[in-house]
């Protein structure tokens, strides 16, 4: 979160988005709910409440939730990256969603995040799962450009969505 843009939480409602961080992270969403559900009413659309949100709907598989989440965390807070990641992801499962709704969400990432890999990272999946194996070479490149190729390669030879790649990335 951009500290400069957002005010941190104060207690109690730090403690609650942690306590939800958790529940989440422990497979129990509905417990994370109810840590939300007792936030002060002005913090309910702060970026850290809806990362958890989006965390809580994604883990619940409810992707149009999960969407709407990330969208308000990219107009909040569009310097961080995460609401860019989650819109994306939650944008290819929703209802009416899929491939080219998540490319969509995602290809404005990459002029304000440059130096992230994950962005170009997953334009690859995107398009590759498109089957535009040579746009997603590309993409591919340019996040090893950005991160350490060999992990980024390790990432691709483990990734589903890369998998028509998987021949080229072991030579």
């Amino acid at each position: 979160m951009n500290a400069l843009a957002t005010p941190p939480l104060e207690a109690p409602d730090i403690h609650l988005v942690r306590a939800a961080e958790g529940w989440v992270e422990l497979g129990l969403p509905d417990e994370a709910e109810l840590e939300l559900s007792q936030l002060s009413p002005a913090v309910r659309e702060h970026p850290a409440v809806l990362d958890v949100r989006w965390q809580l709907h994604a883990a619940r598989r409810e992707w149009n939730l999960a969407h709407e989440a990330a969208e308000l965390l990219v107009s909040l807070a569009p310097g961080e990256l995460a609401g860019w990641i989650h819109r994306a992801y939650a944008a290819r499962r929703m209802g009416g969603g899929g491939l080219q709704k998540a490319w969509d969400a995602l290809r404005p990432a990459v002029e304000p995040f440059p130096e992230e890999a994950l962005v170009p990272y997953n334009l690859a999946c995107y398009a590759c799962q498109m089957e535009r194996l040579d746009e997603a070479r590309e993409w591919l490149a340019r996040a090893r450009q950005i991160e350490d190729a060999a992990t980024v390669d390790r990432m691709a030879l483990a990734d589903e969505d890369l998998k028509p790649l998987w021949p080229e990335l072991r030579s």
